[in-house]
């Protein structure tokens, strides 16, 4: 990304920390449907009380909002939510994330924005268990839907196992299959979910303002030996992506609890 178009995106952005939080916390809240479509915000005045911040700071996440089209703002109307262009989505069984994977890439396209080998970053080479000195092939790729992006994902796999494919290979077909066909086993995965802000970069690959949240997925695939074969971090729009699971209360007495129901034909799909 050209520093032009970085600086140019910061500029949009609320000024001061404070005034980031605010707009953050109003998005979220947008975003959840706390302030559901034709809803009146409260005034700048009583949204600075219960925030603890000057009405100049609502005055200037407020702006922001207004620019990403979420809201619209009338003298003497107040700020009115304001219904957005629907935007196709994407869920996923929780439980079923890794038989879906292929799919994915049959119901959605992918365009490679890096390829390189190298050293991995300290924590993927620790999580993946690599030797010290062990390289791995780096691409980051932009995944889309109906031409819209919807996840940036980071991905690591060990050099004997990336050189089976190319760079024009792994820029049209499903990484997943990519290893199956380069002869990996895939036996179990661990991953992770949580919160991160739109860095500058992937902010405006994904279409959003800097600082926009998203849901985080990190997530690391072995084969039968316990090896190491793939890092995903990917980072997905929470308003075109969300994680779904089914459960069941199981148990009896002081041990019921709740347990996720496994689907063994998933309808919805993810990477």
């Amino acid at each position: 990304m050209s520093g032009q178009l970085v600086d140019h995106m910061l500029a949009g952005l609320p000024e001061g920390g404070k005034a980031r939080r605010v707009y953050l916390h109003l998005m979220d809240a947008i975003t959840r449907g706390d302030y559901a479509v034709g809803c009146v915000l409260p005034a700048e005045q009583k949204l600075a009380a219960s925030l603890g911040v000057s009405r100049v700071t609502v005055r200037r996440a407020l702006d922001t909002i207004e620019a990403d089209g979420l809201i619209a703002r009338r003298a003497g109307a107040g700020t009115t939510v304001c219904s957005r262009p629907a935007r196709p989505s994407m869920a996923a069984d929780f439980t079923t994330l890794m038989p879906q994977v292929v799919q994915m890439g049959h119901e959605t396209t992918a365009r490679l924005l890096a390829f390189s080998y190298g050293l991995p970053p300290a924590a993927v080479a620790s999580a993946m268990q690599l030797a010290p000195d062990a390289r791995v092939q780096t691409a980051v790729r932009l995944r889309l839907v109906e031409d819209q992006p919807f996840s940036h994902l980071t991905t690591y796999v060990p050099e004997n196992i990336a050189q089976n494919y190319t760079e024009a290979e792994l820029a049209t077909a499903p990484l997943f299959s990519l290893l199956e066909r380069s002869g990996v086993q895939v036996e179990t995965a661990d991953q992770s979910v949580s919160a991160t802000l739109a860095s500058p970069e992937v902010a405006g690959h994904l279409g959003l303002s800097v600082g926009a949240p998203l849901l985080s997925l990190n997530r690391i695939v072995r084969d039968e030996q316990g090896r190491g074969v793939e890092y995903l971090a990917a980072l997905y729009r929470p308003d075109m992506f969300k994680l779904e699971m089914t459960l069941s209360r199981v148990g009896a007495g002081d041990a019921r609890h709740w347990e996720p129901v496994v689907n063994a034909d998933p309808a919805q799909v993810a990477e």
